[in-house]
């Protein structure tokens, strides 16, 4: 008796994963930490001094954590209704917060009562942050204005009312003490000179404003509204440079790295997008569970915080890089070692002893040699087999057919297990390499089915969807054919018109060659 030969599983080539550097580098994040607010995150920000604390704005408080802290080490409630845009000033030592009622509190980190108060605003102040010089600070507000504050003095220093909007975020240059930006919902980004009683520039961005960058060196701006994020050059006036529109969502934050050469962007699309500030292209994006509201990067890139519309705080710590201690590796063996003998003939007087080696069949091939044709086939439906490796699905289902034993594995079947089936077919008979196998299994599914058609809702709608799947597949077949039919056409023109420029060229090379000998 012949010896069962296990089924062949057809292998075809797969198309990885394109691995880039970045992959590799955003990848290299621990399973992020995640705390419950008391409200949805509207602000993070980060001290720009060790130990690099954060401060999360949530409902009417501020909380300020440390990079591995799970509880909150200082809190700041002095606030009647919603805070906002909680900022810290450069040095680390002051933060600067905004409210609905339309105030401005400062607090100085160690304390936790406000050192001093802005009233000016007549509604709700959503922006706050410090000039590049520590002692002026400037806010907008949902009464359509942006004013600047003297730190010392608690006194209003300039008010523009140039909006038409609420004004819902902004940023200080870092190059120059007297500029900011901020940007509305009047589909406009404004840029301040506190030397001056009026804006110097407007930028249109074409979708209410939800969040402003400038680069370190102050002369790239980004904006994001609406599904877009837009790169303005600054210097040359406000010329746009680039628009992105990778989101699905509107883009509500923004941030930049420490090195300033990756942009990230958080949407309520639940996505973090990351790009490349030379070419401007995704390089890798991160997936959350809802919509993200505020986004910050730590200073030396080690933390990344997101916060969302439930209240989750999102915190993913950066892997520590292994150090690679310099042991004493054993001395191997020689290759020698393990090919001696490998080339050594038997002569004529030796004894030759064969170790046979055991095969181990898998479980669908054990019941295909017992003729359990049915039993096989819901083996090879089992999910992971089914969804992971649908080729070897596939393949038994061919050898059964081989077999002529295919028809009456699939007929039998209750409700769940056609359902079962009728969706793996219609899911993978789109695909060229499993077509022609499961064309055939999907005729004999309907020729088998078809007297109980009716009778289940579930399998009918199965039986709808494959229909569907496959009218899909014949109309892209058809444009497909289209299309071949032009290239053809065209490739025919070029071959002809190449073939006349040949042919031309002979003859004139002839009559040239035949009027000289003339001459001669």
């Amino acid at each position: 008796m012949a010896t069962y030969k296990p089924v062949v599983v057809q292998a075809f080539p797969k198309l990885g994963e394109r691995i880039t550097q970045d992959t590799v580098y955003w990848r290299g994040y621990k399973t992020p930490v995640q705390i419950k607010e008391f409200g949805a995150v509207n602000k993070i920000d980060f001290s720009p001094v060790p130990p690099y604390n954060y401060a999360v704005t949530a409902s009417s408080r501020i909380h300020i954590y440390g990079r591995y802290s799970q509880e909150p080490i200082k809190t700041f409630s002095r606030f009647k209704d919603a805070a906002y845009c909680a900022t810290h000033r450069d040095d680390g030592n002051l933060l600067v917060a905004g409210s609905e009622e339309g105030s401005i509190r400062l607090f100085d980190i160690s304390g936790r009562a406000p050192l001093r108060q802005f009233d000016g605003h007549t509604k709700a102040v959503h922006v706050v942050g410090f000039l590049s010089d520590k002692y002026r600070i400037f806010s907008g507000g949902d009464d359509y204005s942006s004013n600047l504050w003297d730190i010392p003095s608690a006194t209003e220093i300039a008010s523009y009312s140039e909006h038409t909007d609420y004004v819902r975020c902004g940023c200080a240059s870092k190059v120059n003490a007297d500029v900011f930006i901020t940007g509305s919902y009047d589909h406009t980004v404004k840029l301040f000179d506190a030397r001056t009683k009026s804006s110097v520039m407007t930028i249109e961005h074409g979708q209410p404003v939800e969040s402003v960058l400038l680069f370190p060196s102050g002369g790239l701006l980004v904006s994001a509204g609406g599904r877009y994020v837009k790169v303005w050059d600054v210097l040359k006036g406000g010329q746009l440079l680039v628009s992105l529109k990778n989101h699905h969502k509107t883009v509500t934050c923004l941030c930049l790295n420490s090195s300033g050469q990756r942009l990230l962007s958080g949407s309520l699309d639940r996505h973090v997008k990351i790009y490349s500030t030379t070419s401007y292209k995704v390089v890798h994006s991160f997936n959350y569970a809802t919509s993200i509201l505020s986004l910050a990067l730590s200073p030396e890139d080690e933390t990344i915080v997101v916060g969302m519309t439930n209240g989750v705080l999102n915190i993913k710590h950066r892997k520590p890089e292994e150090r690679k201690e310099k042991s004493r590796k054993k001395r191997q063996p020689a290759y020698k070692t393990y090919v001696k003998g490998r080339t050594y003939m038997p002569k004529q007087e030796d004894f030759c002893v064969s170790k046979p080696v055991k095969r181990v069949l898998r479980k669908y091939d054990k019941l295909l040699k017992s003729f359990q044709s049915s039993k096989a086939l819901d083996a090879v439906l089992e999910p992971p087999i089914r969804l992971h490796t649908p080729e070897v699905t596939v393949a038994v289902m061919q050898e059964l057919h081989r077999r002529g034993t295919l028809r009456s594995a699939l007929a039998g079947r209750d409700e769940k297990q056609v359902n079962l089936l009728l969706t793996f077919v219609a899911r993978r008979v789109i695909e060229p390499r499993f077509t022609p196998v499961l064309v055939t299994v999907a005729d004999m599914i309907t020729d088998i089915y078809q007297p109980v058609v009716g009778q289940s809702a579930i399998v009918d709608r199965q039986f709808l969807r494959l229909q569907e799947a496959i009218g899909k597949e014949i109309d892209y077949q058809e444009e497909l054919l289209e299309v071949l039919g032009m290239m053809d056409t065209l490739f025919a023109t070029f071959t002809k018109k190449r073939a006349t420029y040949l042919e031309e060229n002979k003859s004139n090379g002839l009559t040239e060659t035949i009027e000289t000998n003339m001459n001669n």
